[in-house]
């Protein structure tokens, strides 16, 4: 993953499955505003699983370009069978994949099988897929200090509110605004690594004073001076805070186009013949009712009367 492909890659893969969520969430809650519920995942009419077949794809191709196709040797192992120091990101990226072919497994287990836990079962494993992704970029053995690293820093935040969403689904399944939430911040992780593998591996948009050096056996970005690297940093949170600006304001507008485009549609909720006849039974009761009442206040009243006239 440590070069411009290895990002560009996976963001776009990001981008497109949070651009779908987003999509599908949005019309979910514009045709059915009051019976709204969130859903994992999205099924298409031709090929229901597409979305989870999708992953598992990305995810193998992911896997077998870290451990297989990557490495000079076409393995990730020294001649002694261990796992050699400038290899072990390759391993962090490859589970990272692995837990994400994991999840879109079970999804479709749990659809075919369809246990009660179905939704909170799926939330739980995309919820593991967030969680191990954020622990081993926050764990990450390469640059930790340099401008990859501040990236990588910025990106942790982006994938806690993919965690953080996706465990408050579980708890909170019609929520529209958490599940516009986890999408935008999917959408978001995906534009980062794109920014990331252009600005760390294209040496024209390198930081003024920082330059691309060999180490390990990838290219990392090294600074001149603390005064550079100060400089790189400050430009990386800058960079940051304006795609927040921006996806924020696409996020509202792509929202109200979508409703322009659908519209919102009042729900109604139709009686059964059961309750219907239940209601039309009560309504007599109720008139029955209120016409004893009637009589016994006018048999009353008259009973009044007559006790004063004969006072009288």
């Amino acid at each position: 993953m440590g070069t411009l492909v290895g990002h560009v890659a996976p963001g776009f893969a990001f981008l497109l499955l949070g651009l779908w969520h987003l999509f599908n969430h949005v019309k979910l809650h514009l045709l059915h505003p009051n019976s709204y519920t969130s859903s994992p995942w999205f099924p298409t009419s031709k090929i229901r699983y597409i979305e989870l077949f999708l992953i598992m794809v990305g995810s193998s191709i992911s896997i077998s370009m870290e451990l297989f196709i990557g490495p000079e040797r076409h393995q990730p192992f020294d001649p002694d069978g261990t796992i050699p120091s400038n290899h072990l990101h390759n391993f962090e990226h490859s589970a990272i994949s692995m837990t994400f072919f994991v999840y879109a497994v079970f999804a479709i287990l749990l659809d075919k099988t369809a246990p009660k836990a179905q939704y909170d079962l799926t939330q739980f494993l995309g919820a593991v897929a967030f969680a191990q992704q954020l622990l081993l970029f926050h764990l990450h053995s390469a640059d930790h200090m340099g401008v990859e690293g501040q990236y990588h820093l910025l990106l942790q935040s982006a994938i806690v509110v993919c965690l953080a969403t996706t465990l408050m689904g579980i708890g909170m399944p019609k929520s529209f605004m958490v599940s516009f939430v986890r999408s935008l911040s999917i959408v978001f992780q995906g534009v980062w690594l794109i920014l990331m593998g252009y600005m760390l591996w294209t040496p024209g948009l390198i930081s003024k004073g920082c330059f691309l050096h060999l180490e390990e056996g990838h290219q990392v970005v090294r600074c001149s001076s603390e005064e550079a690297l100060h400089r790189a940093k400050s430009l990386v949170n800058l960079q940051f805070s304006w795609f927040l600006v921006v996806i924020s304001i696409f996020a509202v507008t792509f929202y109200m186009v979508l409703a322009k485009f659908y519209g919102e549609r009042v729900e109604y909720s139709t009686l059964t013949g059961e309750e219907s006849l239940r209601e039309d039974s009560d309504d007599v009761e109720f008139q029955k009712k209120s016409r004893v009442g009637d009589t016994q206040s006018f048999v009353q009243l008259g009973k009044v009367h007559s006790t004063v006239h004969i006072e009288r």
